[in-house]
């Protein structure tokens, strides 16, 4: 049933490639576990170790509060098609709009107002598992209400979105936001 690897085989990353949605796991020695839905095409595989997302801004930003010891957890799960969940696990950093690898990074990405930091994953355990208990689901179309939202607030209105609602995380931790994007 299920497969541990050190690295990403070629038929997983063609499988992460046809993924609509995938969750993201964190957490710091003394908080709660984060655990997010992403979509929105914001994830890239670069090599058999190293996977990057692009995090768009949202109601939190707990993942980039957990970074401190930058343990990740990515999963993906087959909603159509054979049964599978896919797990990445790995130490991430995150790059932010003033970090020097941000450029060259966010290139990989379609244009969004709302980008807030990119996640880059050094990827040193993948795990596959059965999933024969997720349910099928088809898919429809991307959600645009994220996207209408940050075009409405604008350049300025995003920056004081983060220093109001995503510098501290549900623990108190600080996000980095304020020091590294404003």
């Amino acid at each position: 049933m299920g497969e541990k690897y050190q690295e990403i085989p070629k038929n997983l990353q063609d499988f992460i490639a046809a993924q609509k949605l995938f969750f993201v796991a964190t957490a710091s020695a003394k908080s709660y576990i984060n655990l997010s839905p992403k979509g929105s095409d914001s994830l890239r595989v670069l090599s058999k170790n190293r996977v990057i997302w692009l995090n768009l801004t949202g109601s939190g930003n707990e993942t980039a509060a957990h970074a401190e010891d930058g343990r990740m957890t990515i999963m993906f799960c087959a909603f159509a098609g054979s049964p599978m969940i896919l797990r990445l696990y790995g130490k991430a950093t995150a790059v932010h709009k003033n970090d020097k690898q941000w450029a060259q990074l966010y290139s990989l990405f379609p244009a969004n107002i709302g980008a807030r930091q990119i996640f880059d994953l050094q990827v040193d355990l993948v795990q596959t598992s059965c999933g024969m208990a997720v349910p099928f689901f088809d898919y429809q179309s991307e959600r645009h209400q994220l996207d209408d939202w940050a075009s409405k607030k604008g350049g300025d209105g995003i920056a004081k979105y983060w220093q109001d609602k995503n510098a501290i995380s549900l623990n108190g931790k600080p996000s980095k936001i304020k020091d590294k994007n404003l």
